[in-house]
């Protein structure tokens, strides 16, 4: 094999060539600086290589117990065993619909060290739900993947005389007023105000902080009824405290095959939701492919792919492009659904 000689190259010679024309201490410069022309790539492969260096966080905008607290740490899990000596981190930042947690995310230092554990709320349905939600979805933050879409599930206790979306439209239509449902983020709330304008029916929704609160009081009789993401749901309805009466999907779920979908009652309603992973504004370019990898190889995996199947999460990766675009075309997806559902932004 015949090794070429840094001298050989046309750029390199070129510059060798003014050197032995110039005086010695333009020579030294010449020399001084094709020497950290060489040293260049190695370095930044070094630099490229480093990384992590200390434990990565992954915001989450929402309280222990739900579908984005359940899939970030899951994926924190797979994700300090695919970076080699990594430490990855669940900071639970719940509040306002998710937005305390997102912009908590956007005010990290953009450094490769801080995520956000984005969703739908967060990037997509806050820009109608809220006039000032104190971020810019797609300017303030890089998208890195996506986890997968869920439908969420109409839940009612499990001794509810309303065991059926008909019986509970029913009372609905002759009781105005008389039913509660809980919401605490996009995915609960739209849903519901979106039931209640295609079906013509009057309830009334209480705001909450988190889901397990929503999940005690609706067990407890203290609301009548809720959407909830399926990845909070399957435990109550393992233990048969709640009851699924239907799914916001467009079709019934794969995992709950015995649920309709409120389509078959309502044509046309239909709401999902999603999860994914978004990096501050500015983070590295280098880190923000090594994760999307990771993300990638995540949904790929067994193990992984089947934790977030079992709560009903329908898995799905993207590129950081690719996710992009998705994000833009889900703001306008969620934009009509909330006019549809007649809500003011707050």
């Amino acid at each position: 094999m015949t090794h070429k000689r840094m001298s050989d190259t046309p750029a390199v010679a070129d510059c060798l060539a003014a050197h032995n024309e110039q005086a010695p201490w333009q020579r030294r410069r010449v020399l001084l600086g094709l020497t950290a022309l060489s040293l260049m790539p190695a370095a930044a492969g070094a630099q490229t290589l480093a990384w992590p260096e200390r434990p990565i966080t992954i915001f989450v905008p929402s309280a222990p117990g739900g579908a984005a607290d359940f899939t970030a740490r899951t994926f924190a899990a797979y994700a300090a065993r695919a970076l080699p000596g990594a430490t990855v981190l669940a900071d639970n930042r719940a509040g306002a619909g998710g937005i305390l947690g997102t912009i908590a995310a956007k005010n990290a230092p953009a450094d490769g060290y801080a995520f956000l554990l984005s969703t739908n709320s967060t990037h997509a349905a806050n820009v109608s739900l809220y006039a000032k939600p104190g971020y810019d979805p797609q300017r303030d933050f890089e998208p890195v993947g996506l986890f997968g879409r869920f439908g969420t599930v109409l839940m009612v206790r499990a001794n509810s005389s309303h065991d059926s979306l008909p019986r509970l439209l029913e009372f609905a239509r002759l009781n105005p007023g008389k039913l509660t449902f809980g919401y605490y983020s996009s995915s609960s709330q739209v849903p519901a105000e979106l039931l209640k304008a295609r079906a013509q029916i009057d309830t009334v929704g209480v705001s909450y902080k988190n889901i397990t609160q929503i999940i005690t009081d609706l067990i407890g009789g203290q609301l009548d009824f809720a959407f909830l993401d399926m990845l909070s749901a399957s435990p109550a309805l393992q233990n048969n405290s709640l009851r699924a009466i239907g799914v916001s999907s467009p079709a019934r779920e794969p995992t709950l095959p015995g649920v309709p979908a409120v389509a078959e009652v309502l044509p046309g309603y239909a709401v999902q939701g999603w999860i994914g992973l978004h990096a501050p504004a500015g983070t590295p370019r280098a880190v923000i492919e090594r994760m999307a990898q990771v993300t990638q190889q995540a949904c790929a995996d067994d193990g992984f792919r089947k934790a977030l199947e079992s709560r009903g999460m329908m898995v799905e990766s993207m590129t950081p492009e690719r996710m992009r675009a998705f994000v833009a075309e889900d703001v306008k997806r969620w934009a009509e659904w909330v006019r549809l559902a007649g809500i003011t932004p707050q």
